[in-house]
């Protein structure tokens, strides 16, 4: 019997083969996972971690380093940055994902609850260390506390010596898709949409010396 990491790693490697050929993702995904029984969970992860080639090609080549946001206007999807981030710094697993950008396999957005407070700061002690021309934090008002999570940031804001803001949105996708500066996101279909995306649980966990899992 193969082990687990095996199956994984050659399950991914079937479903690179056969996306690169222009099958379609879903139905790949599942005859792959369904061909080495994997659980729920490991179907997830080959999900949110192997990409069309195509796609993250055009992913990669829009993907800028932390030090590019200087004297720049950034615009962050608040809840993904702040959930991936909390992954990184509490050990949970994240993955580098063919696109190149760093993914949690949480999935707990809706029922997702305010984060650590030192969370919010990691980031923005990172984001202070680079030194944008502002930074805005966009959160899901549909969540509750969005509200409080946003007036906890904009606080801290002056302390960080970060001009800028944090709210609420119903539409963050959209506000995200056509603000016309650097976003910072780990979701795929906004990545699609803008010009320019930076990877802050990317810069987390390299100022840590840790590693991502790959497949």
């Amino acid at each position: 019997m193969l082990n687990h990491n095996s199956s994984m790693r050659l399950a991914a490697d079937d479903i690179r083969h056969l996306l690169s050929r222009g099958y379609p993702r879903t139905g790949v995904i599942r005859f792959v996972s369904d061909h080495y029984r994997l659980a729920n969970q490991d179907r997830h992860i080959l999900m949110r971690v192997v990409i069309e080639p195509e796609i993250a090609a055009s992913r990669i080549s829009k993907k800028i380093s932390c030090d590019d946001i200087r004297g720049k206007d950034l615009v962050i999807d608040g809840y993904n940055v702040i959930i991936a981030t909390e992954s990184v710094i509490s050990g949970e697993p994240v993955f580098l994902c063919d696109d190149g950008f760093i993914r949690d396999i949480r999935g707990v957005f809706r029922n997702y609850k305010n984060p650590d407070r030192g969370v919010c700061r990691q980031i923005l002690e990172m984001l202070s260390e680079h030194e944008p021309d502002s930074v805005i934090f966009l959160f899901d008002a549909q969540i509750s506390k969005s509200g409080v999570l946003a007036r906890h940031i904009r606080g801290l804001l002056p302390e960080y010596s970060l001009s800028g803001d944090a709210r609420t949105s119903r539409r963050v996708d959209f506000d995200l898709k056509h603000c016309g500066s650097i976003v910072a996101t780990g979701d795929g279909h906004i990545i699609d949409e803008v010009e320019s995306v930076v990877d802050i649980p990317g810069c987390i966990i390299r100022k840590l010396g840790r590693d991502a899992l790959t497949l």
